[in-house]
């Protein structure tokens, strides 16, 4: 009997993981089973690219053709409501039953929900899915005034795709500084004047009361009771795993759906992967692990043990005029050195624990990138290196001495 592989979730993940299963097994069935009505796409896109043509081929994960020459079957507009472990078999909304041999839950995650008094209002988005930006870019109107509620990477790239088309934008974030996870004080202090000599207003260390209004939003008061007028709110406050599938099942489910390193459920026919995984007591949501988590699991569901390692956190960020990467551990809490300095003429500063850099933020662009995620990824030692009374320029070029 031919086996079954069938994938619930639209996202990165299962397209990782479909390939992966395909590249190990010609022969069996690959079902992958997608809530939104289109093939999978590159959610950044939605924030990097508010305001390009998001329905174009361009934001697609693999293009149609891929598929087909798969022999990988992907249903749209296909939501799964249960799953019934004993019979190794999924029934959708519509009532179909689906049999599988092994099953990857990959449905991701939901933006966490604001949870105050006009959150329910007209004009109230966040970004998540295609039908969030058609909604938000439907409704707003030339001029409008927009508040973006959270400072974080999501939310600045959602801020500069807003300014960048003109509308009026006040960005509000409760912690005291912006990319409060991926930039230091300095960096961040720097981001925010490059977004106030832009004209968007940055409000920090501000919690939001409530969003004003009747039907449609007319402002924002601030916990200080400050009050300021909008016509809109985009908020972005963190993510949520899709877990509400499994309730009432014998999974394991604390924060996300619980899996040990090879992506497996306390299911053995069962794995998860993407925004929806807990592993090691983490939920990543990132683009980058999501994707590794879906081949690990692929691959161990057809044949492999191949543990998952936790990927090095990379972030690219390019808006306001600003080229930037942050990388790895960069809490200096957790570090026993940091080193700042100009590297290429652009502030960089590195995070160093066990002799060892584990992290590292800088101005200097993408393209610079690529030698500090290889020694934060492959653990170069600074054996030999007075990292304390070196300059960073010196530690960087016997770092990329010991690399090649």
């Amino acid at each position: 009997m031919t086996k079954h592989y069938v994938i619930v979730g639209g996202g990165v993940a299962a397209v990782h993981a479909a390939k992966a299963i395909r590249d190990q097994d010609a022969e069996s069935e690959i079902t992958i089973l997608g809530e939104e009505n289109q093939l999978p796409y590159n959610r950044i896109k939605l924030t990097k690219g508010l305001f390009t043509d998001l329905h174009s081929e361009k934001v697609l994960i693999k293009k149609e053709k891929w598929y087909r020459d798969n022999r990988i079957s992907v249903k749209t507009s296909t939501r799964v409501c249960s799953i019934h472990l004993d019979r190794q078999m999924v029934v959708t909304e519509e009532g179909q039953r689906v049999s599988y041999h092994k099953l990857l839950l990959c449905m991701g995650a939901k933006n966490r929900a604001l949870s105050l008094e006009g959150a329910g209002l007209n004009n109230v988005h966040t970004l998540r899915d295609m039908n969030d930006a058609d909604r938000l870019k439907d409704n707003l109107q030339a001029g409008s005034n927009v508040a973006v509620i959270g400072g974080g990477v999501q939310g600045i790239e959602t801020a500069w795709a807003l300014y960048e088309a003109g509308y009026q934008v006040t960005v509000i974030e409760a912690s005291h500084r912006l990319m409060g996870r991926q930039l230091d004080e300095k960096s961040s202090q720097l981001l925010k004047d490059r977004l106030e000599q832009a004209g968007v207003k940055v409000i920090l260390q501000a919690g939001v009361a409530s969003i004003t209004g009747t039907e449609f939003v007319t402002g924002i008061t601030l916990d200080d009771q400050s009050h300021f007028s909008c016509e809109h709110v985009v908020y972005s406050i963190g993510i949520v795993p899709k877990t509400e599938l499994l309730s009432g099942s014998n999974i394991q489910v604390r924060q996300g759906i619980i899996v040990n390193e090879y992506m497996q459920t306390n299911d053995l026919h069962v794995y998860a992967a993407g925004d929806v995984a807990e592993i090691s007591g983490h939920v990543e949501g990132l683009w980058g692990g999501a994707m590794e988590q879906g081949r690990i699991a692929g691959s161990n569901m057809v044949a492999n043990l191949t543990a998952y390692r936790r990927t090095v956190p990379v972030t690219l960020f390019n808006a306001f005029g600003v080229s930037l990467f942050s990388i790895g551990d960069v809490d200096e809490r957790y570090c026993d050195t940091v080193v700042s300095g100009e590297e290429n003429g652009a502030y960089t500063r590195i995070f160093v624990k066990d002799n060892t850099m584990i992290g590292a933020i800088s101005w200097q662009g993408a393209a610079a990138s690529l030698v500090y995620k290889t020694a934060v990824e492959q653990g170069i030692l600074l054996t030999g290196i007075d990292v304390i009374g070196s300059s960073l320029v010196e530690i960087m070029s016997e770092l990329q001495t010991r690399l090649n």
